[in-house]
């Protein structure tokens, strides 16, 4: 994001698991949210309802659990930055802090030489 011009970028992701009641419910979700086929040369013909079933099948006889749902799981992952301006905060050089993490967390301050010892 940085080399794309933003300031400030942040990225956080989000692992989500969903329980659906069999996998054409899955299918139809991937098709709603563009995520069914992104391969360039795909096959461009529909693919035939035959197969599709006979997917959806074999999805839940290997992925389905206990009670007969099938699990999918989304990684989302969220950014965000800001067009670069003179009012934006800085970042303070290394070292520069007037107070210290480990008064503000009430921690004892171990060095990396400290945990380095056997």
């Amino acid at each position: 994001m940085q080399r794309a011009g933003f300031a400030l970028p942040v990225v956080d992701s989000d692992k989500i698991i969903v329980h659906y009641s069999n996998p054409l419910k899955l299918m139809q979700d991937l098709r709603g949210m563009g995520a069914s086929n992104a391969v360039y040369n795909r096959l461009m013909k529909p693919t035939r309802r035959r197969v599709i079933l006979k997917a959806a099948e074999l999805y839940h006889e290997k992925f389905a659990n206990k009670e007969g749902h099938v699990p999918a799981t989304f990684h989302v992952i969220y950014m965000i930055g800001w067009a670069p301006h003179e009012s934006q905060p800085q970042a303070l050089k290394p070292g520069s802090a007037k107070n210290k993490l480990a008064d503000a967390l009430k921690v004892v301050e171990v060095s990396a030489d400290e945990k380095a010892r056997p």
